[in-house]
């Protein structure tokens, strides 16, 4: 009987490598002139690569100390070793750094919670509003015996993710608003919102930083002033809001009118139909350009340079104008760049894990 069994389902020996090899013949050595574009490229490739493993890993230093870096032609990595604490955490006191480490650990934390699905509810918004409470205690000090460190000597990559996430969590219910209110039939909750999304929209972040920092305060009455961190972070949120509440609405009106009719048919109110029909099918179709605009948000954050405060850029350009490490400043990009590369990466394969999980579920 078990030689009347079929065995073209079974696996056989080396079954992976003639289909990884088909595949191959099939797409990059199809014809002559694909072959002679797959080799270009793979030397193209191996000539970069060489170049960047040779002067980052094989012909590099990584020694702690710069005296090091003159015997080699690569990589000078005592750059890092020496700065990584200014570009981390800026100019927040040496001996206080383990609550600039804390403060990056609970949003980091934080984000990780959030990304589960299971813990999804309204008291997820409320459990955020108490993190970040305790987040400014342990930063700013001044209560429970810690010392008051003022926000303008935070810096680095807590005040980059400080800023990104706290942009992400309130430029993204505002976003909501603005697109349900520009889409609304009372004339003046939709003019509103569209006066307001395209004013946002048509000017860069730079100037929306700039009017924040500089020109906001001289319309505050005297003796009446607003934090400079808390000011850039507003003008954040704004912005984003702006160019989120545009996603968001193009993934309502990709939702068929045939929804909308079958809610009004139930009877639902409008944000029973909203809540239960509508938006649950328009923020599954927009996840890709909403994870994008966040992945821009973390990025824009390096602008509020502009205004006084060193981010993770801010503090790296920095600590590179100090005439002893001039020469070391391409040591000092790669090393942020990495760290962006991380979170923005991370990032995107979320947004690609939500998509199928989300998608599988319809």
């Amino acid at each position: 009987m078990t030689n009347l069994i079929p065995n073209q389902n079974r696996p056989t020996t080396g079954s992976a490598t003639h289909r990884s090899w088909r595949w191959v013949r099939e797409n990059l050595f199809s014809t002559p002139l694909n072959s002679v574009i797959t080799i270009f490229c793979l030397y193209i490739i191996w000539q970069v690569l060489s170049t960047v493993v040779g002067w980052a890993l094989i012909n590099a230093s990584f020694a702690s100390t710069k005296d090091a870096c003159e015997a080699v032609s690569g990589a000078c990595w005592a750059y890092v070793h020496q700065n990584y604490r200014f570009v981390l955490f800026g100019t927040y006191p040496l001996d206080e750094q383990w609550r600039s480490v804390l403060g990056s650990v609970m949003l980091i934390v934080g984000m990780l919670v959030s990304m589960n699905r299971r813990f999804w509810s309204p008291w997820l918004a409320l459990a955020w509003l108490v993190w970040l409470a305790l987040l400014y205690i342990i930063l700013a000090g001044d209560v429970f015996g810690l010392t008051r460190v003022d926000s303008a000597q935070w810096g680095g990559l807590t005040l980059t993710l400080l800023l990104a996430v706290v942009g992400i969590g309130f430029a993204a219910p505002l976003a909501l608003l603005l697109a349900l209110g520009r889409r609304s039939e009372m004339p003046f909750v939709k003019v509103v919102c569209v006066v307001f999304i395209e004013v946002f929209r048509g000017v860069p972040l730079i100037s929306v930083l700039i009017m924040a920092s500089v020109m906001f305060p001289l319309f505050l009455p005297e003796g009446v002033t607003i934090n400079k961190l808390l000011r850039a972070q507003v003008g954040i949120i704004f912005f984003q809001a702006a160019y989120l509440a545009e996603v968001f609405r193009g993934g309502m009106q990709a939702i068929p009118s045939g929804q909308y009719e079958a809610a009004d048919s139930l009877g639902l109110g409008y944000w029973q139909k909203m809540g239960k029909i509508i938006l649950p099918q328009a923020l599954r179709l927009v996840i890709p350009p909403t994870m994008s605009t966040f992945i821009s948000l973390l990025k824009d954050t390096s602008l509020v340079v502009i205004i006084g405060l060193f981010d993770l850029l801010g503090a790296t350009k920095s600590a590179i104008n100090d005439p002893a490490w001039r020469q070391q400043f391409i040591e000092g990009y790669v090393f942020i760049a990495l760290i962006f590369f991380c979170f923005c990466f991370f990032m995107s394969r979320y947004s690609l894990h939500l998509d199928r999980e989300l998608k599988r579920g319809m």
